[in-house]
């Protein structure tokens, strides 16, 4: 028995293919189920059963579209009321795909109707336990994404549920949630990459603290997560659309120009600093990175069109299976070549990028510091005097941001280059602070309220 990870960065996810003796279970499958295809052809098995821990709040499922296409069963909880065709599951129910079973444990927490599955090999052992968002690695799924009112309800159940797994489970049971991994789904920053029950039970919060500080704690830590959740859900429930993976049209200059002067969505792939250095005015800079999909997703208008600038065809188709993943699929154009050629002799924007070496050499001069991560990161330490509009709530708060000479940072560059992007006007010279903040405590740069 074999279970292979197929991990997607972009969303800090992972999906999981179990195969032995020929077939093949799939739990929690993103919605490019091309990779889950390529994986069982090359094991050579057929995918028989496919399995859904939750409702995804975090991504648009891939299980309706996979089940169809094999012709697989398609599990989900019985508590979830889906406008689909499946085999509903409830507490103690076992699927049996022949050489492995799964048996279905109730976990509420991250969602009111959330299971999880224990692996059962031809021998009936629990091999591992597959978590979706209830016992992660060293921490537990977040609490909050059905809506303060049940918050708290749905931390103390996650506490029981947590540990329910470990009691029930052998402590050479491996773990394998679907988030953690730097999914926005996790309560904290998961620890390691693999981990079993044992290692839960000597480092998961809900197993070594008491409830209430568990639940206080769990709580007190939430910090903001991307508005596209709110149409996870709907999406999920209703069942996807079969995803769509081909070359959006390609636009050119003048049709580029018409679409940045009627305010619609123009996003500019490439790297942050070739965008620094020059970027067609209007165009929003989304570096295709790890991060890019959560940042865009969480900005940009639900539903608005897309326009693609990227290097070549295959950033644009990068970046179209990763928007594909949260359901963005209103993509009506891409460009692609040297940004020159596409301005077609309009004069391009550019501002400067700099380090937080170069910003204590002219701190004292008539500058402003926007510091965009989130405000517990800026509670915890920052530069006095910088203002702290998180990179989320720029765009409803471009206004407050000063005029004149502004430097940008976060943690890494990757969102200050995002923000500069947005704020870039004539009435700013924007610097581009492309630089770890850690760094900045070296130049005595840093404090904290």
């Amino acid at each position: 028995m074999e279970v292979t990870i197929i991990d997607t960065s972009g969303l800090g996810d992972r999906s999981y293919l179990v195969s032995d003796r020929g077939v093949a279970a799939v739990i929690d499958p993103q919605r490019d189920i091309d990779r889950v295809l390529n994986i069982a052809r090359q094991r050579g098995v057929t995918v028989t059963h496919v399995l859904e821990t939750h409702i995804h709040n975090d991504y648009v499922t891939g299980g309706l579209e996979l089940s169809r296409t094999v012709g697989a069963e398609y599990i989900v909880a019985a508590g979830d009321e889906v406008e689909y065709q499946r085999r509903a599951v409830t507490d103690g129910d076992v699927i049996d795909v022949g050489p492995f079973q799964f048996r279905v444990v109730h976990t509420p927490g991250h969602t009111f109707t959330h299971v999880s599955y224990v692996l059962l090999d031809s021998a009936g052992n629990a091999a591992g336990v597959f978590t979706g968002g209830s016992m992660l690695h060293g921490t537990t799924g977040r609490t909050d994404l059905l809506g303060p009112e049940h918050t708290n309800e749905l931390t103390h159940a996650q506490f029981h549920s947590v540990r329910r797994l470990a009691a029930e489970l052998p402590g050479e049971a491996k773990v394998y949630p679907t988030h953690g991994f730097g999914s926005f789904c996790s309560a904290t920053p998961a620890s390691g990459d693999s981990s079993t029950i044992t290692d839960e039970r000597e480092t998961n919060p809900a197993l070594t603290k008491d409830e209430q500080t568990y639940v206080d704690e769990l709580i007190s830590g939430l910090a903001a997560y991307p508005a596209y959740y709110a149409h996870m859900g709907v999406i999920n429930t209703s069942g996807p659309e079969p995803v769509d993976l081909s070359m959006p049209e390609a636009v050119d200059s003048a049709e580029l120009r018409r679409r940045i002067a009627a305010g619609e969505w123009v996003v500019d792939l490439r790297n942050r600093r070739a965008f620094a250095a020059g970027h067609l005015a209007g165009t929003f800079g989304f570096e295709l990175s790890d991060s890019f999909v959560t940042y865009l997703g969480w900005l940009y208008a639900w539903g608005a069109s897309l326009t693609l600038i990227g290097e070549d065809v295959d950033q644009i188709l990068a970046a179209r299976r990763e928007l594909a993943r949260i359901g963005a699929d209103n993509l009506t154009g891409s460009a692609v070549g040297d940004i020159s050629a596409l301005a077609d002799g309009a004069p391009l924007n550019s501002y400067r990028v700099a380090d937080f070496a170069s910003l204590a050499e002219v701190l004292g001069d008539d500058l402003a510091i926007l510091d965009v991560r989130q405000t517990n990161e800026f509670d915890e330490s920052h530069i006095p005097g910088a203002v702290n509009i998180p990179l989320h709530e720029l765009l409803g708060r471009r206004d407050e941001v000063p005029t004149g000479e502004v430097w940008v940072h976060c943690g890494s560059g990757y969102r200050a280059a995002i923000a500069s992007s947005i704020i870039d006007s004539p009435a700013r010279t924007v610097v581009l602070i492309d630089d770890e903040f850690d760094n900045a405590g070296e130049y005595g740069l840093t404090g904290s309220r």
